[in-house]
């Protein structure tokens, strides 16, 4: 009796960079909660959170989320905007006062 052959498992890389490598577990850490959901074999708890991130709240609280980093984003921008207006009005007054014969 033979031994079947053993099936080998390619591994990529080890990612560059910490965001990389962050990204490459999570991708394999999903695939098998996916395998194990397909085959049933999954934990109460992969179960668990699978099944929240379904749900109407979690998809509520994503958007909140999401337009909340937009409002960040736009108020970041509106402090630039001011400080770049602040900057041009103080430039226009000390040309003025260059025209005006002040030193």
């Amino acid at each position: 009796m033979s031994m079947p052959p053993e099936k080998t498992k390619r591994t990529k890389a080890p990612a560059k960079g910490l965001e990389a490598r962050e990204n490459q577990l999570i991708a394999l850490a999903v695939n098998l909660a996916e395998k194990q959901l397909s085959e049933g074999t999954a934990s109460s708890q992969v179960m668990t959170h699978y099944l929240k991130l379904g749900s109407s709240k979690d998809k509520l609280e994503k958007d909140i989320l999401e337009r909340q980093k937009e409002l960040l984003t736009a108020k970041t921008d509106a402090i630039k905007s001011t400080q770049k207006s602040e900057e041009l009005y103080q430039e226009a007054i000390e040309a003025m006062k260059i025209y005006g014969g002040q030193s």
